[in-house]
């Protein structure tokens, strides 16, 4: 009778290992076995980490094995149970490999098929089709759109973590490491000892060190000896934490009513102000978006305020960008005067600090929360929803949104809920935050996600002119890899346009992204559908970039992009891909390493080894 050699791998994360019976059926092209119980002899079966084989003989030939069936019964108390994958030696020697990375819950069964990556196209076969119509049925009803606030991204349907399908729970492991990182940002800044000072006014700059006393490293240190000079606030912008918003002025905003005199002290090379526009050494950043936005009124003793800055900045002829105007509101006044360099020492530095404010808060609620977390969360639902385990791209992008829902999950539960952390120490809590994305959500377009793009648009593409974007290196040499990994797989599965166009579970997930994630808004210039190659591989960039490289600019990762530990690919192509993506990745490190060798502020948030997959890794 034939006999086959099954290789089972549970997972190594806390609590994976499962007591409970578990049953392994074949299904064959040319019939199905009987159930069998995979157990051994006075052997603890399944624990965590463990990598079991069994023999399987069947009574009769089964042909070609299509899928495998896992059941898993109730022992003594219900236990969850995750499973890595399974491998099958055929009584030919053949090995079959089928993926799995999923959480078996209560007595719960899966089916699995081979880890080979099909388009719906090469699905011929009844039972194969079946599996995969019956996979996005389950998926479509555990995976819902909700609406959390109004003009927000839709989201899951989950009112807390425990009510989220189980496999995109934090495992247990890293449930404790939210809880932990959490204590432990609130240790560093002294939150819970401090608290008194974000709900009062501070009567001493070395306040600031107090906060800071526990952060020790070279660009904390660095940023705490010089943050009041002109020089750092500048540098800021260009490669801080928020090095998004400064875009080249082109022409000085009738807003913003600064003349040559006013700043001649600042011009270096004896122009007009309107000349140093026309050469491109004026730079620009506008927080309009804060203009009208309501101050927190959670604390009734608290007064709590928020500024609507334009600051201007020049490019001088050390070629670093330093501010030389700044107004704190968006209409011109006696009341809202411009502040200048050459005022008084303080008034100056508040007028900065008023702006570092202001800075503080669109990057937390738009450049991070909006433009990565939430954008990154509505790719992962869709793909949930509209690509099975076995499309290629879903196999791509699912190390990329890995803990995303879950992590957005928390953050509506515990940070920016009502009475959340958001309230608590954000001037923009008790409403404000949810009224920033409510209006950045107007321009939340496609094409700035396009990270080459975005950088033109704002006319800070010249490495000659403005050489110290290093944001701007570092990102383009990210994009351009990632750019040409996903390129290599587009070539794997599709072997032209029409194979593109005609993906129909491809075009409901790019629908999908459209229609909810973005709510059907054209203005927006998501795509509702694709019909290329190179339109695939861009908008595959666009997720993949957004969810690591972005989000690491932005929110300093620790872990590495390009590695996949979990391996929903089998195909040998693929994996060289991959070898080679790693490979570039690693160039663009010592690229990255050797120029920051010799500098006193380093930037290495986008070195690749240091950009996690996902934006909750």
């Amino acid at each position: 009778m034939p006999s086959y050699t099954v290789t089972v791998a549970t997972g190594s994360q806390w609590f994976a290992g499962t007591d409970d019976y578990i049953y392994l059926s074949l299904v064959g092209s040319a019939g199905c076995s009987e159930k069998h119980l995979l157990d051994k002899p006075f052997y603890n079966d399944f624990e965590r980490g463990a990598v079991d084989s069994y023999d399987v003989t069947v009574d009769e030939e089964l042909g070609d094995i299509q899928l495998i069936k896992i059941e898993k019964r109730k022992y003594w108390l219900h236990d969850d149970w995750y499973l890595k994958y399974i491998t099958l030696k055929t009584p030919c020697g053949d090995y079959i490999e089928f993926p799995c990375y999923r959480w078996i819950s209560g007595e719960g069964e899966i089916v699995l098929r081979d880890g080979r990556a099909k388009l719906a196209c090469d699905d011929q076969i009844h039972v194969l089709k079946q599996h995969r119509r019956k996979e996005l049925e389950t998926r479509q009803k555990q995976y819902r759109w909700m609406e959390w606030n109004p003009g927000f991204p839709l989201s899951i349907d989950a009112k807390c973590h425990r009510d989220l399908p189980r496999d995109i729970q934090f495992d247990s492991e890293k449930g404790v490491d939210f809880v932990l990182n959490y204590s432990k940002a609130m240790e560093n800044l002294f939150i819970n000892r401090f608290m008194h000072m974000f709900q009062s006014s501070w009567s001493d700059f070395a306040d600031f060190e107090k906060i800071f006393v526990k952060i020790s490293n070279t660009i904390s240190e660095r940023v705490m000896n010089h943050w009041q000079e002109d020089f750092m606030f500048g540098y800021q912008f260009l490669n801080g934490c928020n090095p998004v918003l400064i875009q080249r002025c082109t022409k000085l905003p009738k807003k913003l009513p600064v003349t040559t005199a006013m700043v001649e002290c600042s011009l270096e090379r004896q122009l007009t102000l309107e000349q140093e526009v026309e050469q491109g050494n004026i730079f620009i950043v506008d927080f309009e978006l804060l203009d009208g936005i309501d101050a927190n009124k959670t604390d009734p003793c608290t007064l709590q305020f928020l500024a609507a800055p334009v600051c201007l900045l020049y490019k001088n002829l050390a070629n670093k960008i330093v501010p030389i105007a700044i107004q704190l509101n968006q209409v011109p006044g006696d009341e809202n005067p411009i502040f200048l360099p050459s005022d008084a020492k303080y008034d100056w530095l508040l007028a900065k600090i008023w702006v570092r404010s202001s800075d503080f808060h669109v990057h937390q609620t738009i450049t991070h929360l909006l433009r990565t977390h939430l954008v990154s969360e509505v790719f992962g639902i869709a793909m949930y929803r509209q690509l099975p385990a076995v499309h290629p791209i879903f196999k791509l992008l699912v190390a990329h949104v890995r803990f995303t829902i879950a992590i957005n999950t928390k953050a509506r539960e515990q940070l920016i809920c009502e009475y959340g952390l958001f309230d608590k120490a954000n001037a923009t809590g008790g409403g404000g935050h949810v009224q920033m994305v409510q209006r950045a959500m107007q321009d939340l377009t496609y094409a700035s996600l396009c990270f080459p793009e975005n950088i033109k648009a704002r006319g800070m593409d010249s490495k000659e002119d403005i050489p110290t974007y290093f944001y701007r290196d570092d990102g383009l040499l990210v994009w351009e890899a990632i750019k040409k990994f996903t390129a290599e797989v587009v070539d794997i599965y599709y072997e032209s346009d029409k194979v593109v166009e005609d993906d129909q579970e491809l075009q409901d997930f790019v629908n999908d992204v459209y229609v909810y994630g973005m709510r059907g808004k054209k203005a927006s210039g998501f795509p509702k559908s694709i019909k290329t190659k190179e339109k695939l591989t861009e908008y595959l960039t666009v997720v993949i970039f957004t969810a690591s490289a972005q989000h690491a600019a932005v929110n300093f990762g620790q872990l590495f992009l390009g590695m996949y530990p979990e391996e929903h690919f089998t195909e040998k192509p693929v994996k060289e891909a991959m070898a080679r993506f790693r490979k570039n990745l690693d160039a663009i490190v010592s690229v990255i390493a050797e120029r920051n060798k010799d500098k006193k502020l380093p930037y290495y948030y986008l070195s690749p080894d240091r950009i996690p997959n996902s934006v909750a890794i």
